[in-house]
């Protein structure tokens, strides 16, 4: 039966890789990722879960010896954050190549220089285009259920692709909250205790990994990569939907709070969103039609729901926690231009470079940033990407 435990929010996601039955965690430390695999290096050390945990020296190391041990046909698992994760870059491009369903948490963290523990989405968006699935949680609850969904969804045949958990560095995995823990036969029910792999390593029935895409192939194998990615939606929301009937609580590719009528929303990923909420509540009481929209599922990006939840909005405020340099506004941003290029009637996008390196974003800054999206409405005229909080 289920039970509620008031737990350090790293520690819970370290559960439930326990809870996952995971064959294999390969990590180095980093803050503020440390915590998680400190916590399941107890775990293995106690025999509480029959893993292999490898103490390696790089993060690099970390995701090449995550290859291996999931080409061999291990349920594998690590986390990083920041400068851990652009050094393991180059491994991290491979792994969905080769349609290994490691999963990973990224403790999300600003990227240097200057030099900055603290966080923002900068490191998220460093691995955007890497051919991972990738989704955002907003708090300890959904920290806990998304990496038990992610190993179901990455091992699926249908999918095989790795999957990255995004979560706030501190605003996430250093808060203590009360999370609902799964008993290990209720998991077991939804995630089987033993994953088979389509293809995997093995002397006695040789396979190659890993060969080089001489120019004849390399096309045909991105273009394959593509296709996949774009179809895991279906099953991203199928094993959603299992988790939601099995414990109650459901993920959507878009989450949206009081956005039945609302004219300007909103739009945020991460665990912002809950601050954002109270903002649009004393909007509302103040008689303006706001709304929140929440974008859970990043890669890969959930056109059609995103499209069907502002069909009726005139406007979007984005709340970008990232820098695309050099062009015009955040990353989020312009994905979401992207995405209503084509849409009539015409909608209005700001965008709000806000929470850079841990920065505060406060109930009044995105009530400043709703006010600023309905004047650019009012005059049709988008504006000019904008720094909130900027000092001097």
């Amino acid at each position: 039966m289920s039970k509620r435990v008031g737990i350090e929010v790293s520690l819970s996601v370290s559960e439930a890789v326990k809870l996952a039955n995971v064959d294999c965690i390969a990590a180095y430390p980093i803050t503020p990722q440390t915590h998680i695999v400190e916590h399941l290096s107890e775990i293995v050390a106690n025999g509480e879960v029959d893993a292999e945990f490898i103490p390696v020296e790089s993060e690099h190391s970390a995701m090449s010896v995550c290859c291996g041990c999931s080409a061999a046909g291990a349920r594998t698992y690590t986390a990083t954050s920041s400068q851990g994760l652009a050094l393991m870059n180059e491994i991290v491009f491979i792994v969905p190549s080769l349609r290994l369903p490691i999963v990973m948490t990224v403790a999300d963290r600003s990227l240097s220089g200057p030099i900055s523990i603290w966080n923002d989405h900068t490191d998220a968006m460093s691995v955007r285009d890497c051919g991972w699935i990738q989704f955002f949680v907003e708090n300890g609850q959904e920290a806990f259920d998304a990496h038990l969904t992610a190993f179901k969804i990455a091992e699926d045949k249908r999918v095989l692709l790795p999957v990255m958990v995004h979560m706030d560095g501190f605003i996430l995995t250093h808060m203590i909250e009360p999370i609902e823990f799964l008993e290990q036969d209720e998991v077991d029910k939804f995630l089987s205790k033993n994953y088979t792999p389509a293809i995997q390593l093995n002397p006695e029935k040789p396979v190659t990994m890993g060969a080089v895409g001489i120019p004849e192939i390399y096309t045909e194998a991105k273009k394959a990569h593509d296709v996949v990615l774009h179809e895991s939606k279906k099953v991203i929301i199928e094993v959603w939907n299992e988790f939601a009937e099995l414990f109650g609580r459901r993920f959507k590719p878009v989450e949206t709070y009081k956005m039945e009528d609302a004219e300007i929303a909103l739009l945020t990923m991460g665990s912002y969103g809950e601050t954002a909420q109270i903002a649009i509540d004393e909007l509302r009481k103040e008689g303006e039609k706001a709304g929140l929209i929440k974008l859970r599922l990043w890669r890969p990006f959930p056109l059609e729901e995103f499209l069907d939840t502002v069909s009726n909005v005139k406007g979007v405020g984005v709340v970008d926690r990232a820098i695309t340099y050099g062009t015009t506004g955040g990353p989020l941003a312009i994905e979401i231009r992207n995405a209503l290029y084509d849409v009539e009637p015409r909608k209005v996008v700001t965008d709000f470079i806000a929470g850079l390196a841990g920065r505060d974003v406060t109930i009044n800054d995105f009530k400043y940033m709703y006010q600023k999206t309905k004047e650019a409405v009012k005059s049709g005229k988008a504006l000019p990407y904008q720094f909130i909080g900027v000092r001097g």
